[in-house]
């Protein structure tokens, strides 16, 4: 096979071209098919295990969603036996196990998840509710984290071995091993209680009457916190990626070409070795996604943030079967979707993956 360099071609592009036989376009287009058709029905297999598994774990769990209600209730008001009976058939838990399983399923394939054993509202307000807080935590920690931690690890690899590069490593490993919980509430007594630089809990000042900005404000005041306990439990794993990506493209042909070609180093550092260390972020960052979910149920306990992370640890105290089962269907979904997309974009972005 012959192959030809060319020195005047730009240092990112492809410098090697091969001579080789015509692609079969049409057999790409075959083999595609089936892949996809595969694809799919992982995805759809999985979505179904998912979906079993959050009606059977809540069922798993010691105690009673009755006793629990009971539990709660004024002590002024006796449950006899009558009033219990009632409230199991009205929530249809006094059912044999698979028929309460297909009732489960009848009404997702309708989009009703039920309503909360707790409260007696529809578990779709409950979740909806909260989803928008979480959603907002989230997103803001996996941005701030993908930006540090590819910056970071820019840096770190085209420097490696260095001071910057070693104090980074040790800073950064030493920061994911500290507990989010523990770090959460050194920030709160530190930050909150002694320096009164931020709210301590919550999600927004509750009966302030703000404009628009200050309304802003506010919200980003009561995030900064439990985004930057995430942020950091997170951004090591996007810095160790980049960073190995980095040190991989160190010796790379067009790297030698650009700076045979005379090329800044900024500019091979930026626009060709990042760009093409890039691409494994983006596997880690979707990865990422379920190690945040359990971080933020954390995390939103502990700073009171009014998410489906708090949403959850209530629930799970209250034994409130249909509002667990909603919740963990809405994060289970999401991050099996988020992986999915990645996926595809993944194999999109480079062919190598495709074939």
């Amino acid at each position: 096979m012959a192959r030809r360099a060319s020195l005047g071609q730009d240092p990112g592009a492809v410098g090697v071209t091969d001579v080789a036989a015509p692609v079969d376009h049409g057999g790409r287009a075959r083999r595609r098919g089936p892949r996809w058709t595969a694809s799919t029905a992982s995805f759809l297999g999985l979505l179904f295990a998912l979906i079993s598994l959050n009606f059977l774990l809540p069922r798993l769990m010691p105690g009673d969603p009755i006793d629990a209600l009971i539990a709660q209730s004024s002590t002024n008001f006796t449950f006899g036996e009558e009033s219990r009976t009632a409230l199991e058939r009205y929530y249809g838990i006094d059912k044999p196990l698979p028929q309460q399983y297909g009732h489960y399923l009848a009404r997702m394939a309708h989009g009703d998840l039920g309503r909360s054993i707790a409260t007696n509202a529809p578990v779709t307000s409950e979740i909806s509710r909260r989803l928008p807080w979480t959603l907002l935590l989230m997103g803001t920690s996996i941005v701030v984290t993908t930006l540090i931690g590819g910056i970071a690890g820019v840096h770190g690899g085209w420097k490696r071995g260095r001071s910057g590069d070693r104090a980074l490593l040790v800073g950064l490993l030493a920061a994911r091993e500290f507990p989010a919980f523990l770090l959460g509430s050194m920030l709160v007594f530190v930050f909150a209680v002694k320096l009164d630089w931020f709210p301590s809990a919550g999600g927004r000042t509750a009966f302030a009457d703000l404009g628009l900005v200050a309304q802003v404000l506010d919200i980003a005041a009561h995030l900064f916190l439990p985004a930057l306990v995430l942020t950091v439990g997170l951004t090591t794993g996007t810095f160790l990626v980049m960073r190995a990506g980095m040190v991989g493209q160190l010796g790379a042909d067009h790297l030698i070409w650009g700076r045979a070609r005379g090329l800044r180093e900024h500019r091979l550092k930026y626009r060709y070795a990042a760009r093409n260390a890039l691409l494994p972020v983006l596997s880690v960052t979707a990865l990422q996604v379920g190690f945040l979910v359990t971080g933020d149920v954390l995390v939103e306990r502990v700073f009171a943030y009014p998410g489906i992370g708090n949403l959850i640890f209530e629930s799970i105290g209250s034994r409130d079967y249909p509002v667990i089962q909603g919740a963990f269907l809405v994060v289970s979904v999401t991050v099996v979707t988020v992986n999915a997309l990645a996926d595809a974009l993944y194999r999109r972005l480079d062919p190598r993956a495709a074939s």
